[in-house]
């Protein structure tokens, strides 16, 4: 359920720990494949949203981060 994209608090209370560290050191043994995965979801989700800005005609929104000093 936690590589299908559940909600770890979900997952949590479904399998009735007390601790979130339990259900993530315990359901989600995840390694590069799945990063890479998630990184391709990303992308695609960064390409639709230009793609949707375009279409609209609007201004693309600015994704700067900000940093504590």
């Amino acid at each position: 359920m936690a590589k299908s994209g559940m909600n770890p608090k979900t997952l949590q209370y479904l399998m009735g720990h007390s601790d979130i560290g339990v259900t993530l050191n315990t359901y989600t043994h995840l390694g590069l494949e799945d990063a890479a995965d998630e990184l391709k979801r990303l992308e695609d989700l960064e390409a639709a949203r230009k793609e949707l800005e375009k279409a609209k005609g609007e201004k693309p929104v600015s994704q700067k981060r900000f940093r504590a000093t």
